[in-house]
């Protein structure tokens, strides 16, 4: 997948990246660099930009700054100490797992799965981790869960394997995730092994389909923008439900 950045709204950028299944298979990666209500920037999670993508970040953010970096998704680490290097200013957040992970970089004690990240950028984004599943699993082939933030003014949803939407050819295309809004398929692995927790997760699903209805596209894992029709939103997220049903109805079979 080409490496370049997009303007997708008013505000919000998308930054396209490669990654690389066994150095063959190219699923795709992304970022975001999001202009806030004060003028100042955000980066969502990060990645090493090629110089030409470089330049044209500067050129957005101009005589502005880049005031941080939230990393919302707990597994996806290769990127950020370049990302630091890069822009030393901007405050980093990260999750447990980042901190964990990468000890020698300068964290926010705030995590991005805390609620003092939602205030503290709850004017420029709403912020949601899914419930139902632990946020850092402990498979760490399991990279179901992040937190998914939606840009409030340009009603752009930033999500990170959570959601999948796949736009791609042979071998890829052959997915069933390809053209449509899915679950990611770890969901079955990443279900916690307790009564309601399949529960939980139908739950947090529907009420995010209701309170986030006004979202416009979603920047999705791994390569592909979905725009879509006025109040489509929640259809999908029912759809992308009734396909998980299966997986939701034989956890409460097993653990009640």
């Amino acid at each position: 997948m080409a490496e370049a950045i997009e303007h997708l709204a008013d505000g919000f950028w998308r930054i396209t990246g490669e990654c690389k299944i066994g150095g063959l298979v190219d699923l795709g990666t992304q970022a975001s660099l999001v202009r806030l209500g004060n003028g100042n920037f955000v980066f969502l999670d990060s990645y090493t930009l090629p110089a030409d993508v470089h330049r044209e970040v500067l050129r957005i953010v101009g005589d502005a700054r880049v005031e941080a970096i939230l990393n919302l998704h707990p597994f996806h680490t290769l990127h950020c100490e370049w990302m630091h290097a890069a822009f030393p200013a901007a405050k980093l957040y990260g999750t447990a797992r980042h901190a964990e992970h990468l000890p020698t970089l300068p964290w926010q004690e705030t995590r991005c799965e805390d609620v003092a990240l939602a205030e503290r950028y709850g004017a420029d984004f709403a912020f949601s981790t899914p419930e139902g599943v632990p946020l850092i699993c402990s498979d760490e082939s399991v990279h179901f869960s992040s937190v998914l933030a939606l840009h409030r003014a340009s009603g752009t949803l930033h999500v990170d394997d959570t959601l999948v939407y796949l736009a791609k050819g042979p071998p890829l295309s052959l997915l069933p995730m390809t053209g449509r809004l899915s679950f990611h398929p770890t969901l079955k692995k990443a279900l916690i092994p307790e009564a309601g927790a399949a529960d939980l997760f139908r739950e947090w699903a529907i009420a995010l389909g209701v309170e986030w209805a006004d979202t416009t596209r979603i920047a999705a894992a791994h390569n592909a923008v979905l725009e879509l029709d006025e109040g489509e939103f929640p259809d999908l997220i029912g759809a992308a439900l009734g396909r998980v049903k299966p997986v939701l109805d034989a956890h409460r079979e097993q653990y009640g």
